[in-house]
């Protein structure tokens, strides 16, 4: 459901070069200096190319004879990769990208909400009501609540059976949980369970519409949410 984060050395490695590049400390077009890097790093020359094979498919390096390895443009990179958008996300807190999440949440979202009350089987609908009661039950427990919270919006989109849509839950999830973070952590007494159930109801009732609104006004509440916290954050 979410990005695979890689661990030991070579997780670290990656981590850290990408975290020097979306703070600009290596900038675009930059060129990395590796001798210096592996021994800053105290890596491999041969663990330190593995991770620049990592950054590389993501988009955000590249290596060119006569030039080494240099950093790419951001349009250059894979932003629907799960690591780049994590990173991203955690690492320049720029509200424009939540906003561009709640444009793709307010375009699929609601009409995934449609085709699940129409096309949910009865096991999908048990697994939504267990990601809402998970949701209940997690009280003020921010990291129960945002678990439950991106497994209910992952199993509304598998339960629309269509493969594309099931995809976008890749996209959806990673920002999803760093906005839920925020919200969850700045007001833990916000209870998200009432809008979630006005989905889940009418995807159980068999209505269409109902749901869709349901997701829609949902979808709505998500953004004003993370609206008051940006404007608290500016004060």
């Amino acid at each position: 459901m979410t990005s695979h984060r890689p661990r030991g050395l070579h997780g670290q490695t990656v981590e850290t070069l990408a975290s020097r590049i979306l703070s600009n400390e290596f900038s675009e077009g930059s060129v990395l200096d590796l001798p210096a890097l592996r021994e800053e790093l105290d890596v491999s020359l041969t663990a330190l190319r593995e991770a620049l094979k990592v950054l590389t498919a993501k988009g955000m390096i590249d290596a060119r004879q006569k030039r080494g390895t240099f950093v790419q443009p951001r349009t250059s990179w894979n932003v629907l990769d799960a690591d780049v958008m994590r990173w991203q996300i955690a690492g320049t807190h720029d509200p424009g990208l939540f906003d561009q999440l709640t444009e793709v949440r307010a375009v699929v979202e609601p009409a995934a909400a449609k085709l699940a009350a129409e096309r949910a089987t009865a096991e999908d609908v048990d697994a939504l009501g267990d990601a809402l009661e998970r949701m209940a039950a997690a009280g003020s427990d921010p990291q129960a609540m945002v678990a439950a919270d991106l497994d209910f919006h992952r199993l509304l989109l598998t339960s629309t059976h269509n493969d594309f849509l099931a995809r976008i839950e890749r996209v959806i999830a990673i920002g999803l949980a760093e906005r839920d973070k925020l919200v969850h952590n700045a007001n833990p007494s916000d209870d998200p369970v009432p809008s979630h159930r006005e989905v889940f109801d009418a995807i159980t009732a068999r209505k269409p519409a109902a749901a869709e609104a349901a997701m829609r006004a949902l979808v709505e509440k998500s953004s004003a949410d993370l609206n008051q916290v940006e404007q608290r954050r500016r004060r």
